[in-house]
């Protein structure tokens, strides 16, 4: 017989938007649970970390856990354009250290954190509520019930696909990557690398984390591609293919895979007694497949509003407030950047070269907002009306059109 359990809230994933989540219901003093399925928290890394200064500060993620990005390389078939920053905007996190720091933060507030937790199945009240899961755990088989079950399972949506309330992704980004020591790097720069030879509906990146240790990786977009990412990655490094040799020694430390929604957001993500976030909601930015940012920061709304919810059954409708939140922040731009993204996979060399050619025109403070899904339509335009390439009009056109 199960052992059985009681919460206010159980949170599926120990992610960013999990542990996000846990942290500010445990505030609201609702009873929570982070069920993590490995050993620790942020044991496999699935992600290159990347995010935005802003952002990492407005958390309060101490600085010892990134390192910043000041300048911007992007490398094409025929072209290679440096983007210099004043200072730093952007930055590398140490994923580990900062999810580890987000655990550290909801054990805190209160919080219980089960690691070597699967969940197996999904408990429904007759009325079709999620009223709980069943976890395997180091303790054993548990039934954990609920009032509300946060799915922060991440790419695989566990909880909403196993109760019948979404759907496999169709479209989706594969990573992997290699941590590694290199003998010569910049650490104030990250690079892509676009083209046929960096990935064939993708891109390549360098991303330094420290003086002499960075993330090398590739990615691809499916079904746009079949290949198998490792391969193309293992090509670059071994045959320091350029700007890889520029690095000189290259050794891999640690190797990452993972994959990320590239379709854009679920059209839904509240339900009776369950609520979706993170990657399990689809909340990423299809330009560079980063999403740490949303995580966090619905995470901790998703569990303020859970906790209110408590006195109101955990329905639909005591969620609703949480959709309308994330949705005015960056539905719309996720909408706009899958359109570029999905231009993107489609181009050729020759394409990209010229798509290249129109960042370098842009400078630096437009690329970086256009990188990071910051689109306004009066930037927009102005873009529009400024730029003197007819492939940039269409391209800033494109996201008007929304």
């Amino acid at each position: 017989m199960n052992l059985m359990t009681e919460h206010d809230i159980v949170i599926v994933g120990g992610g960013p938007a999990g542990l996000s989540a846990a942290y500010s219901a445990a505030r609201k003093k609702a009873t929570t649970i982070v069920l993590e399925k490995d050993d620790s928290i942020a044991q496999n890394i699935r992600t290159s970390g990347v995010s935005w200064i802003d952002d990492i500060k407005r958390f309060e993620i101490p600085e010892k856990y990134y390192n910043p990005i000041k300048n911007f390389r992007i490398i094409s078939p025929s072209k290679d354009v440096l983007l210099r920053g004043n200072s730093p905007k952007s930055c590398v996190l140490d994923v580990r250290a900062t999810y580890q720091y987000l655990a550290t933060l909801a054990a805190k507030e209160g919080a219980e954190i089960s690691v070597r937790s699967e969940v197996q199945s999904v408990k429904l009240s007759p009325s079709n509520k999620i009223t709980g899961v069943v976890a395997v755990t180091p303790k054993g088989r548990i039934d954990f019930d609920s009032k509300l079950v946060i799915d922060a399972s991440g790419f695989n949506s566990i909880v909403a696909r196993r109760s019948g309330y979404a759907y496999n992704w169709s479209r989706y980004g594969i990573g992997v990557e290699y941590e590694c020591y290199c003998e010569n790097i910049d650490p104030e720069t990250w690079v892509l690398m676009v083209g046929n030879k960096y990935s064939d509906a993708g891109y390549a990146w360098i991303f330094p984390i420290s003086n002499h240790r960075v993330r090398i990786g590739t990615g691809v977009g499916r079904p746009e591609s079949l290949s198998d990412p490792i391969k193309k990655l293992n090509t670059l490094i071994e045959n320091k293919i350029k700007p890889l040799d520029e690095l000189k020694n290259i050794q891999p430390i640690e190797y990452h895979y993972g994959f990320i929604p590239n379709e854009g957001a679920r059209k839904s993500t509240i339900f009776d007694g369950l609520l979706l976030v993170g990657d399990s909601a689809g909340q990423a930015n299809p330009l560079v497949l980063e999403g740490i940012r949303f995580a966090i920061e619905f995470g901790r709304v998703a569990g303020e509003i859970g906790a209110a919810s408590l006195s109101k059954g955990c329905t639909k409708e005591s969620l609703q407030k949480y959709e309308k939140f994330w949705k005015d922040r960056v539905d719309s731009k996720i909408k706009s950047s899958l359109k570029v993204q999905t231009r993107w996979l489609k181009m050729s060399d020759d394409a990209w070269d010229r798509e290249v050619e129109i960042i370098r025109q842009m400078g630096f403070e437009d690329f970086l907002d256009f990188i990071k899904a910051q689109f306004t339509t009066s930037k927009m335009m102005k873009l529009v009306l400024t730029h003197p390439h007819a492939t940039a009009k269409q391209l800033f056109s494109l996201i008007l059109d929304k």
